[in-house]
């Protein structure tokens, strides 16, 4: 009756206007918009405006010094001024920030392939253990859980106490006769402390995830492989892994977004210290915030940067993803 309508007074047997369309739309589902609406107003206030004004600041020279602020009773007006795109030049071609900003990005690289790959591996084995049955099977299960259930910045800080010179980790390596590296001093023992930190924190996640995965596969599955002769290694290659093909990519993806952000281990364990052991989120706060003068504009521009890579990244990965399944279809 509507599009009759809308056909009717245009005279011509046209599709209605966009206009017509959303007015129609609001109509009709009005109870949704009113629902979302609180969520979309939230989300606009606490990411959207940030966002916009971050990405406006990458093409200004906004630092400490030239931004609008108060002292005392006195009011200074912001003096920086549009520059373009120079940041992003002078982040990826500087002849000092180009050097750095690719230094961060490939130890970031490493560091979220190494965490990843640990948690992944790591978990699933403790989720294939954690699946047979084993007497005391809940007491694990709580006990392995209880490093994510910790809040983050109580295990980091008890891993820098147990990583310092005098700490459990380098006194029990003294009493073997075994070296005692300066984990938070070091350069390569503070990306190796980071790692195992990291990936203290995230395996619960990932074994908990695959622990589901598992639990969702038909057992009548491994019976007829069982059936058909297959080993256990054989079981595990054509039965548990293609189970686990969902969960997986779902919790890799999660798990490159959150270590390819991970600022918390980082900064908990150096602070703005150990430049070398800085990964680029950490360095684009260390930029806006560690030092003097604060320099706004870079740091927005190493967020975009960041939000972007991700972005690309997620989209090849389920690609990738969509073309391996029409492929084993």
């Amino acid at each position: 009756m509507t599009v009759a309508v809308d056909r009717a007074a245009t005279g011509r047997g046209e599709r209605p206007g966009l206009r017509a369309r959303l007015v129609r739309s609001y109509r009709r589902h009005w109870y949704a918009y009113a629902m979302i609406a609180p969520v979309v107003i939230v989300l606009g206030v606490l990411v959207g405006y940030p966002l916009a004004r971050g990405v406006y600041l990458t093409f200004t020279d906004a630092d400490s010094l030239n931004s609008a602020r108060t002292i005392g009773v006195n009011h200074i007006d912001a003096t920086y001024k549009f520059v373009g795109l120079d940041n992003y030049a002078d982040i990826l071609w500087g002849p000092t920030s180009g050097d750095r900003f690719w230094s961060h990005f490939v130890w970031t690289i490493v560091w979220t392939v190494s965490c990843v790959a640990l948690h992944y591996v790591i978990g699933l084995g403790l989720a294939l253990l954690l699946h047979q049955k084993l007497r005391g099977r809940t007491a694990y299960r709580l006990m392995l859980i209880l490093p994510w259930a910790v809040p983050t910045f109580v295990t980091v800080f008890s891993w820098r106490i147990m990583l310092a010179d005098g700490g459990f980790l380098n006194t029990a390596l003294g009493s073997l006769h075994l070296p005692q590296p300066a984990w938070l001093e070091d350069p390569f023992f503070q990306r190796l402390a980071a790692i195992m930190v990291n990936t203290w924190c995230g395996v619960p996640f990932m074994m908990v995830s695959l622990l589901g995965g598992l639990q969702s596969i038909d057992a009548t599955l491994y019976e007829a492989a069982e059936m058909d002769g297959a080993n256990a290694w054989q079981r595990f290659r054509y039965v548990t892994l293609p189970g686990l093909r969902t969960v997986s990519s779902t919790v890799v993806l999660l798990g490159v977004i959150w270590t390819f952000n991970q600022f918390t281990v980082i900064f908990l364990l150096f602070g703005t210290g150990a430049p070398d052991a800085q990964i680029l989120v950490t360095w684009a706060y260390y930029l806006g915030f560690g030092q003097q003068p604060r320099d706004y504009a870079q740091s927005a521009a190493y967020g975009v940067l960041l939000l972007s890579m991700l972005i690309v990244f997620t989209s090849l990965y389920r690609r990738w993803l969509a073309r391996g399944e029409q492929f084993a279809s």
